[in-house]
């Protein structure tokens, strides 16, 4: 689902259902990680998705001056989820680099 501020009111909709929690953060746009781990939290929050597994996708890997996965997983926190699994992946959705490990990951998660 879009990430944009009008769609975040539908996610609710999904969450009873989620096995698996995908979190795609713009790793071009360091500006926008506050926000980003604001709207990570707040998501981490709902009853309905405790302690299922996260993959935080560090997207546009592709372009220069992009924000590392481990820059990126150090910006929203990740070392401090202790109730779930989690893992970040660095990708390029124009590419496709780093999706099929991150998805790999995924069901390694549900098999789990």
């Amino acid at each position: 689902m879009g990430g944009q501020r009008a769609a975040r009111h539908y996610w609710r909709q999904y969450y009873g259902e989620a096995d698996v929690a995908i979190f795609v953060v713009d790793a071009a746009d360091p500006r926008r990680l506050l926000e980003a781990k604001e709207i990570l939290s707040h998501c981490l929050e709902e009853e309905k998705l405790a302690g299922i597994p996260l993959l935080v996708f560090a997207n546009k890997q592709d372009m220069i001056g992009a924000l590392t996965p481990e820059m990126v997983s150090e910006a929203l926190n990740l070392v401090e989820l202790r109730d779930r699994r989690w893992d970040i992946q660095g990708c390029s959705a124009k590419t496709g680099e780093g999706l099929d490990e991150g998805l790999s990951w995924i069901v390694k998660q549900l098999h789990h």
